[in-house]
């Protein structure tokens, strides 16, 4: 006699509900589904907190027919509502997103559902953005109080080094042929991710870096993609901050895998090199067990973001800087869960193409125009 193998259902642990537009929604932010719910799927999705047999759901809502509850539990599992196995253990699934447990639904909510966004091209959000202001200009970049008492602040210093370097700082998209050297590499690394010294504190050893991080937790990590570096073989390799060293991950790098990592910026294909940032979510989550603290994660990866474009600066390179990537690809290649560790920024270098010192726009020599210093928005 074969016996025949039960059926359980269960709700997933990422599951928020909202209206839109006088609809019920159902999300799964995990693997960003969702779909309209009607009150029996939400009173579905509430009795299968714990693993429950299509039986369990037949005797508890029996005066509803068989075949509708058959049919919306179907399209549950079809939207990832409802998780369907023949076992009632906890998968490794679920085990990675209770890490998150400390800061759901907020922070899990923004941080899974904005996950590999689908991006338009260039052409057609220029042609929207277009369109759109034609009718409704974009908001002012300056706000000042008309009316206020004001008070006129002392010239700007500029003679310090870091005033040139600021002004200087700027998103290239266009890059030199050269290869960078493998010691502009080195310093771009251990300047931006190094540790420059440890600290002992009552909490353990604490790392001390060029850029601030929320409770000195360095939640972010720097894996380098190289293509050009003299000396430095094609691949992906993980940055020690503390030895100052590179693991290789993966051999061999194409600028098309590129082109993937970074969707619709076909642009930045021949950079000499890229640093996809990612997080440790743990380091933040075991001191902070509050939602807000993921605010921290995306300054932590802002800051260090700043540092690198303008130690580039200084070394005379043409850095850049993106937040539109193919999260899942990137963690897929480079061994990640996407759950405990996730890609959360990216930004790259490359030499600056011969007789241009400013940056110009991708597809053209000409430098954008720039108003005079005296010139004001308000008129």
């Amino acid at each position: 006699m074969v016996l025949r193998e039960v059926v359980r259902f269960r709700r997933p642990i990422p599951i928020s509900c909202y209206w839109v537009d006088g609809h019920l929604i159902a999300h799964n932010y995990a693997t960003r589904r969702r779909a309209a719910a009607p009150a029996l799927a939400l009173e579905i999705l509430d009795f299968c907190t714990c693993w429950r047999t299509l039986d369990e759901v037949f005797a508890s809502f029996s005066s509803y027919p068989r075949t509708e509850l058959q049919r919306l539990m179907s399209l549950l599992v079809k939207y990832t509502l409802l998780e369907r196995s023949v076992t009632d253990t906890t998968s490794a699934s679920d085990r990675l997103l209770a890490t998150w447990k400390v800061w759901m639904p907020e922070a899990a909510f923004f941080h899974f559902a904005t996950k590999d966004m689908q991006y338009g091209s260039p052409e057609e959000m220029d042609k929207r953005l277009l369109q759109k202001a034609a009718n409704s200009p974009p908001p002012s970049p300056i706000k000042f109080y008309a009316d206020a008492r004001r008070t006129s602040l002392p010239a700007v210093v500029a003679t310090h080094p870091i005033a040139s370097l600021l002004r200087e700082r700027r998103t290239w998209r266009r890059f030199g042929k050269q290869p960078i050297d493998r010691s502009d590499i080195a310093t771009l690394l251990g300047l931006t991710w190094g540790v420059q010294k440890w600290m002992r504190t009552t909490l353990g050893l604490r790392a001390l870096k060029t850029s601030p991080s929320g409770g000195a937790r360095h939640v972010i990590e720097a894996y380098l993609l190289a293509r050009h570096v003299k000396g430095l073989a094609a691949g992906c390799y993980h940055y020690d901050p503390d030895a100052h060293d590179l693991s290789l991950l993966k051999r061999g790098l194409t600028a098309k895998r590129i082109e993937k990592y970074l969707p619709q910026q076909s642009w930045y294909r021949d950079a000499s090199a890229f640093v996809i940032m990612t997080a440790i979510f743990a380091r933040s989550q075991w001191r902070y067990e509050f939602p807000r603290a993921y605010r921290v994660v995306l300054l932590d990866a802002g800051h260090l973001c700043q540092t690198f474009c303008l130690v580039a600066t200084a070394l005379g390179l043409a850095p850049f800087c993106t937040a539109a990537l193919a999260d899942s690809l990137i963690e897929r290649d480079l061994g990640l869960d996407g759950i405990t560790e996730s890609v959360i920024y990216a930004c790259g270098v490359g030499t600056r193409p011969r007789g241009i010192d400013w940056a110009p726009w991708p597809d053209t020599e000409k430098v954008p125009p720039l108003l005079p210093p005296k010139f004001s928005m308000r008129g």
